[in-house]
């Protein structure tokens, strides 16, 4: 790999990591249970672009920083890793090609294994909330999060395809 690939790829995932940080904590609802916002998006075009280590270094660098600058509550590495196993399996399913079924595939495990069932468990270990009531309350965030983050992500990857034309042959062909 050349060094003006390598260079380009390295200010790429500092633009969609800051891009993260700031659709994380200023752009999006932050309770302590609810979560409800856009930061998937620098998460999924990592993804598409560059791969599946590179979507996990956004969300997991993503949330490590923006917790540390930015808090909205006491840190959990917990959060983090979870926040890079969503990038990991949006790079999985979208970085050689996206379609409807693999868009949804991911989003469903990201949302409901991933979000849902492992962040709930975080949530109640580190705020003593009974799991089965938490679980409760966040199911329909779930549901709505998943609807919306496949119509987003399916718009999102029609227009990187209408510009990957023009996009440097170090990302064309990651």
């Amino acid at each position: 790999m050349k060094k003006d690939s390598k260079v380009y790829k390295l200010v790429l995932l500092g633009v969609l990591i800051a891009m993260e940080i700031v659709l994380n904590r200023f752009l999006s609802i932050n309770t302590w249970s609810t979560k409800i916002g856009f930061a998937f998006i620098p998460v999924a075009v990592a993804a598409i672009l560059l791969g599946p280590a590179a979507a996990a270094i956004v969300g997991g660098l993503g949330d490590f920083i923006g917790a540390i600058l930015f808090p909205i509550g006491p840190y959990f590495p917990g959060f983090t890793a979870t926040a890079a196993l969503m990038g990991l399996v949006f790079g999985l399913f979208f970085h050689k090609k996206q379609t409807a079924a693999r868009i949804a595939f991911a989003v469903i495990i990201n949302q409901f294994i991933l979000g849902l069932l492992v962040n709930t468990f975080w949530i109640s270990l580190l705020y003593g909330s009974p799991f089965k009531e938490l679980l409760a309350t966040r199911v329909g965030q779930s549901g709505i999060l998943t609807v919306v983050q496949i119509a987003v992500i399916l718009a999102l990857s029609k227009v990187i395809d209408r510009i990957r034309p023009s996009l440097p042959a170090e990302v064309k062909h990651s």
